[in-house]
């Protein structure tokens, strides 16, 4: 275990408290997953040598779905892939047509992450590393670094936009070159997707085409094809929160949505994608929903559907669906002691004694539940070491029994309509900690 850092362990205790994955120090806390990990590292070494894959991380809400797909996203990293993470929501999806699939690729734009940084807003930096290169070759060939560039990205005006794309990243040179910043600026909001009509891109950049509904997913095998340009192993694209889709009222909206997952689905079986990796989080609803699920899109359903062998404590990992297994037991009470070590330096003032008794006091106020979906109890543990503490002369003896642990229901499960994007505000507040 290597040193913990105190910029991670802040990191750690506030998303803890929050009932949010910490985008920091996972290491620090990961238990279990053994096999599902490596099947996923996997993936991503496909992924580096040229291939690549699908995997939709399914399991309850709070079951650590979001946990692991981080997780992964981080070994993404270490291994010198490009990332791109984003939630679906009621105003974001895969397909649209009012602009709700251009704002998810620009949250993923903006969420851009690489190894040096990893919280994102790495695209600058992914496209200045690109030119610098080309400069560099540039020089050493005696030759305009604009020729340079266009011999580099001349295969992507064999791909859909990719001759937009080049000439983007050409513009955005030309500023660098010229110290002109605002060229620089339009090209990287070109980029992310964040022109609404093709007049101002024209205006702007000389570009006659945006980053529009229509053409997310073409952008993303562009910008898959682009990293590597820049050195880079491939590109990671992670999209939680699926069960937006399967909230949509209109089955057209829906429908569209599974048609492009499809067309994903699709490219990465028959081998037609390139250094391109997707991870879908959802719901065992979003996906076996027969009426509203991926399983209502009878293609989808074909290619989903669970190995029939994988049964009686059999599994298969291989396919596209990965259904992650509850903790058992032991795992959460590794996960607690880890908790406890990131917050308290003496083990001495919470025992394994007293993580025994708060386990006992979970599994009998809420059953299995509290390691079949951990999210509650781990948040309501964090609570108590807080208060423990802040209040020295405490016992932890005379908590226990005070703390008030809730099962997970899930999120607002309210429906968006497809008309206006809208969606009723819903509780999901379900832990309190009380003295």
């Amino acid at each position: 275990m290597s040193k913990l850092k105190p910029r991670e362990r802040d990191a750690i205790v506030q998303a803890l408290r929050a009932g949010v994955v910490p985008k920091l120090g996972l290491r620090h806390i990961q238990v279990g997953r053994v096999r599902e990990i490596e099947e996923l590292v996997k993936d991503m070494d496909r992924i580096s040598d040229g291939g690549s894959a699908i995997r939709f991380i399914i399991g309850e809400y709070g079951s650590g779905k979001t946990f692991f797909m981080n997780l992964i996203r981080l070994v993404a990293l270490e291994k010198g892939l490009v990332v791109m993470f984003a939630d679906l929501a009621p105003d974001r999806r895969i397909h649209a047509t009012g602009g709700q699939a251009r704002g998810l690729y620009a949250e993923m734009a903006r969420n851009l992450s690489t190894r040096t940084k990893p919280d994102g807003g790495a695209l600058a930096s992914v496209v200045e590393r690109f030119v610098s290169q080309a400069h560099r070759d540039a020089e050493e060939r005696d030759l305009p670094t604009g020729t340079v560039i266009r011999e580099r990205l001349g295969h992507f005006e064999e791909l859909t936009g990719g001759f937009e794309f080049a000439e983007v990243i050409r513009r955005y040179w030309e500023g660098h070159e010229t110290g002109d910043d605002e060229l620089k600026s339009a090209a990287l909001r070109w980029l992310r997707g964040e022109f609404a009509t093709r007049t101002d891109a024209r205006k702007a950049l000389g570009v006659r085409t945006i980053i529009d509904d229509a053409s997310v997913y073409d952008h993303l095998k562009l910008m898959s094809a682009f990293v590597c340009e820049a050195g880079y192993k491939g590109l990671l694209v992670g999209l939680d929160e699926m069960v937006n889709l399967y909230k949509l009222t209109s089955s057209q909206a829906r429908n569209a949505n599974y048609e492009q997952i499809l067309r994903i689905l699709n490219d990465v079986l028959q081998g037609s994608a390139e250094n391109l990796g997707f991870l879908m989080g959802g719901t065992p609803e979003f996906l076996m929903n027969t009426r509203r699920g991926l399983y209502s899109y009878e293609a989808l359903q074909s290619r989903l559907a669970e190995n029939t062998f994988a049964r009686d404590g059999l599994v298969d990992l291989s396919g596209p669906v990965v259904r992650l297994a509850s903790l058992t037991p032991e795992d959460l009470f590794v996960l607690l002691a880890n908790v406890r070590r990131i917050m308290q330096d003496d083990a001495s003032v919470l025992p394994d004694a007293a993580l025994e008794a708060f386990m006992a006091h979970c599994s009998d106020r809420i059953g299995e539940a509290y390691f079949r979906t951990p999210r509650n109890t781990v948040t309501a543990f964090v609570n108590l070491l807080s208060v423990l503490e802040q209040n020295p002369g405490v016992e932890w003896s005379d908590l226990i029994e005070k703390i008030e642990v809730s099962e997970d229901l899930g999120e607002d499960m309210t429906e968006v309509d497809e008309s206006t994007g809208a969606q009723d505000p819903g509780d999901d507040d379900l832990i309190s900690f009380k003295l």
